[in-house]
């Protein structure tokens, strides 16, 4: 019996593969550039406090600008979708908290619409010269889209917001949260091109390699560059300020029946903190913050209110800012979410109404429409309307400027505070709706970036945490846990000068949009000239 034949080792290469490993290498290879942009997201999500991995930013736009090059526009829209999904599901899942995952999901699918045209953009733009320049400003272009509509916009999960330490947080001061955010994705796509190049030129000295290092490293020279802007030096001399955080008796949508307890949480850490200023236990504070809805019962309407308040300001000896929901014309007017200073001597002297609201949480658009998914759209009972000035407050000699809870993550209403004169700004916040979600830790980074942007201390006070006092140069201070009643009090620097963010306001930001509408205009013309040429040779 003769021995089974065994094929050469010649024949064993020459063998084509097996159809099965052909279909799996093809679905890999196919999946490969999906799965990439969805990681991107998950990474970019990574990137986000209370996590102080703000390196991985460029990271996620490395991996996004490999997975999005050479594509078409089309391909890059679906693309560009699942980095959105993979990075707004998880940064987002706070806004489901109380409300169940409807309001989360539909909130995230629809933001996610604008990181996909972001997607189409990049990659339209990709195989420019200096594409992940062009690349980067279309980021940013859609980010401000994104920060205007609809309903006034929603700005939450700008890349700047991720950055509040780390090498280009500068950069807030030379162009705000456009010019950051561009410093970051340029960083990542400079990267992901200089992995590109490599892998396909694997010489170190080819100009094109060189031009990509030179995209990625600029932007973190240009965060050295800016050092100098960050100071933290007390211009105008400094204030005493003291935050208050009175917490809730229970977090969950019924703060609102809770609007007693919660004020007298507050007025009661306040007696305390001026027992221990007489006592000698702490110092005489120039000036109290309070938060948002810490007297949700209106103390114009309600004696009993007033009463309390007053008996605070005046056991602390210095002026209060009270965050209040007032119902003008004797109650029968539409509410506003105000800032009311109340000085110990006269009462309430002055008055900031929240310019934006919060859509689907202060007022309800198209409430008939939405109504047809969600019958919690009447949680939300009677409309605020948003006030139209910005005020600071005069507390003690310090001008304080009042930026309410979802106001920080607007540019302008942040930097209309410091052009009418703020030396500081105050942030007062209710996170009591939102659990123990990273909600609060992401709404703090802002304001950590706003301090930088404009070189201001900002003060963080906040029904149920976490309260904050922020320095200048965006380190914290003192911070409060989550859902303790506590007080903090600081020796703050008051600061009058005006960075070149703060003085230039929107111009950086067109810039970028500008550079992002000629980069599409260039690859169009290319795109135009490519199919002419095609046709005469034909």
């Amino acid at each position: 019996m003769s021995a089974p034949t065994t094929p050469t080792d010649e024949s064993e290469r020459l063998a084509p593969p097996p159809v099965e490993e052909t279909r799996v290498r093809r679905l890999a290879r196919r999946l490969l550039r999906p799965a990439a942009a969805a990681a991107s997201g998950l990474l970019l999500y990574a990137s986000f406090p209370p996590r102080p991995l703000w390196w991985l930013a460029p990271v996620a736009f490395a991996v996004l600008g490999l997975a999005l090059y050479g594509r078409r526009a089309r391909a890059g829209l679906g693309l560009g979708y699942l980095a959105g999904l993979g990075y707004l599901l998880p940064l987002l899942v706070w806004t489901g908290v109380e409300v169940g995952p409807g309001p989360w999901l539909g909130l995230a699918a629809v933001e996610a619409l604008f990181i996909a045209v972001a997607g189409a953009g990049i990659a339209y733009v990709s195989r420019l010269p200096l594409g992940p320049l062009w690349g980067a400003a279309v980021w940013i272009a859609v980010e401000a889209a994104r920060a205007r509509v609809p309903f006034g916009g929603f700005p939450w999960g700008k890349v700047a917001f991720g950055q509040p330490e780390g090498v280009f947080l500068p950069l807030a001061a030379v162009g705000g949260t456009p010019l950051l955010g561009f410093a970051v994705v340029l960083c990542g796509f400079g990267l992901g091109e200089l992995v590109r190049r490599r892998a396909a030129l694997r010489r170190f000295a080819d100009r094109r390699i060189l031009t990509a290092a030179v995209l990625a490293v600029a932007p973190v020279a240009a965060g050295f560059a800016a050092l100098p802007l960050v100071s933290n030096s007390a211009q105008d001399g400094t204030a005493t300020v003291a935050l208050i955080q009175g917490n809730v008796p229970r977090m969950g949508l019924d703060f609102a029946t809770q609007r007693r307890a919660v004020l007298d949480h507050h007025v009661k850490e306040t007696l305390k903190l001026a027992a221990d200023v007489k006592a000698g236990r702490a110092k005489q504070p120039d000036l109290v913050l309070w938060p948002e809805n810490s007297s949700d019962i209106d103390p114009y309407l309600n004696a009993d209110a007033y009463d309390e308040i007053d008996e605070a300001a005046k056991a602390i000896k210095a002026p209060l800012s009270v965050g209040a929901v007032v119902t003008p014309d004797n109650g029968a007017g539409s509410p506003l979410n105000q800032q009311i200073l109340w000085d110990p001597k006269k009462g309430p002297v002055d008055t900031y109404n929240k310019r934006q609201l919060q859509p689907f949480g202060e007022y309800m658009p198209y409430r008939s429409f939405f109504r047809l998914f969600s019958s919690d759209v009447d949680l939300v009972r009677k409309d605020f309307v948003p006030g139209h000035k910005a005020a600071d407050f005069d507390m003690a000699g310090t001008r304080v400027g009042p930026v309410t809870c979802y106001e920080a993550a607007f540019d302008w209403a942040v930097r209309d505070q410091v052009k009418a004169g703020a030396q500081i700004i105050s942030v007062p916040s209710n996170n009591a709706t939102f659990d123990r979600s990273e909600m609060t830790y992401q709404q703090l980074a802002m304001s950590r970036v706003r301090a930088v942007e404009h070189s201001r201390a900002v003060m963080v006070p906040v029904t149920t945490g976490v309260s904050a006092v922020i320095r200048p140069d965006g380190s914290i201070a003192q911070k409060t846990k989550m859902f303790t009643a506590d007080a903090l009090v600081a020796d703050v620097p008051k600061r009058s000068s005006q960075t070149p963010a703060t003085r230039m306001g929107t111009l950086p930001e067109w810039l970028l949009v500008a550079l992002a509408a000629g980069g599409v205009g260039w690859t169009a013309t290319r795109t135009v000239r490519r199919r002419k040429a095609v046709r005469e040779h034909v």
